[in-house]
């Protein structure tokens, strides 16, 4: 099975399978996509979800994201066990892959923003290849530098991760030519966020602290997992406001996400930073955790 890292090669809309359908269903279906409040308004979720050995990692904290995601935005998620059961089908047989869950409040019933509340959500869910990248980053570590754009804060989406990314979008352009793999996003009022794809931790000695995400910003699995696995190995680890005069005073700094686990930062704008003992304490806790990916969902609960 080969797949592409920029363009996927299985999709499923709502469990259909639009390549293996007859023309005239695919076409009603695609057709139902043009007036999605997903893709007029953003109006919706995704999930992207690491598939290693055929299997989806950490699957359950994927899922009570979005559902909790869903709850805070009114959308019926739909069949969960369904989603679980599509998931299952693109992920089996992968060796590396990655699968992106969209869910969206469904194709709109009545022109304008006001959601009439009869609308049927969209479930999306596509396989990509996973893509190449240089094993030093991993080791060696990766250069950073922060976004000149900065994030606005709205609480009611905070820790949510909506449809809603032309911040990150603006952000991630900034690095074209900066020779940079990331860029570090601050909010409006002057706290650290997040990366533009990615959570950041820094530590100070022994200590190591995350930005806050209660006024803007995503919540990632992996960033969950990597505060648990702290506090389970008996790490020092709080969520807290960082600004930018902590950031330059951090002994070491890495980021996380579900594809690139535990990134080491060497080197944030001209200031080297280097992999220190803290860091590879966690890229140890953390990868054999990757490997398993956590308990297993059972098949249609919450």
């Amino acid at each position: 099975m080969s797949s592409s890292a920029d363009t996927p090669d299985a999709v499923l809309l709502n469990g259909l399978d639009l390549a293996e359908r007859p023309l005239q269903e695919a076409r009603r279906a695609c057709m139902s996509l043009l007036t999605d409040r997903g893709l007029h308004y953003g109006d919706g979720l995704f999930e992207t979800i690491a598939c290693r050995d055929g299997q989806a990692r950490f699957l359950g904290e994927h899922l009570e994201r979005l559902e909790l995601g869903c709850e805070r935005l009114s959308i019926e998620l739909g069949s969960r066990s369904a989603l679980i059961e599509d998931i299952g089908r693109l992920a089996a047989g992968t060796g590396l892959a990655l699968i992106k869950v969209l869910v969206t409040r469904g194709p709109a019933t009545a022109r304008g923003y006001a959601p009439r509340g009869d609308e049927r959500a969209s479930q999306i869910v596509l396989r990509y290849g996973w893509p190449a990248e240089d094993p030093r980053l991993a080791g060696e570590g990766v250069s950073v530098r922060i976004a000149d754009l900065a994030i606005a804060e709205n609480p009611r989406l905070a820790g949510l991760k909506h449809l809603n990314r032309l911040e990150q979008v603006l952000a991630r352009a900034e690095l074209r030519g900066s020779g940079c793999e990331e860029a570090l996003l601050f909010s409006r009022s002057g706290s650290l966020v997040s990366g533009t794809m990615s959570n950041v931790f820094v530590v100070s000695g022994s200590m190591i602290a995350t930005p806050r995400l209660d006024r803007c910003g995503v919540a990632g699995v992996m960033r969950r997992i990597v505060l648990r696995a702290a506090a389970e190995a008996g790490i020092e680890i709080a969520e807290t406001r960082i600004t930018r005069q902590d950031l330059e005073a951090a002994d070491e700094m890495f980021l996380t996400n579900v594809r690139i686990g535990v990134w080491p930062v060497r080197a944030l704008g001209a200031r080297a930073l280097g992999k220190g003992p803290v860091t590879q304490q966690l890229q140890r806790l953390i990868e054999p955790l990757s490997a398993a990916g956590g308990p297993p969902v059972p098949r249609g609960t919450r």
